[in-house]
């Protein structure tokens, strides 16, 4: 994500980034299950900006920090 972006702006991108393709087309990515998360950590994630946030949303995911995004 970019490094312009204040913390709060980086969660508010990150909680309305959609999954843009597969199974969960559509879904935002925070809302993405867990186990297709932790999957895409053992498979890889993809290249670019995509990739950069699944592993931030992996990171929320696995350390219970949903939370950060209730007020979003």
């Amino acid at each position: 994500m970019s490094d312009s972006l204040t913390e709060q702006e980086q969660l508010k991108e990150l909680a309305q980034a959609r999954m843009p393709f597969g199974k969960y087309k559509g879904l935002r990515l925070v809302d993405l299950p867990e186990p297709y998360v932790v999957w895409f950590s053992r498979k890889g994630f993809p290249k670019g900006k995509l990739g950069d946030m699944l592993r931030i949303v992996y990171e929320i995911k696995v350390n219970g920090l949903e939370y950060l995004f209730k007020e979003l």
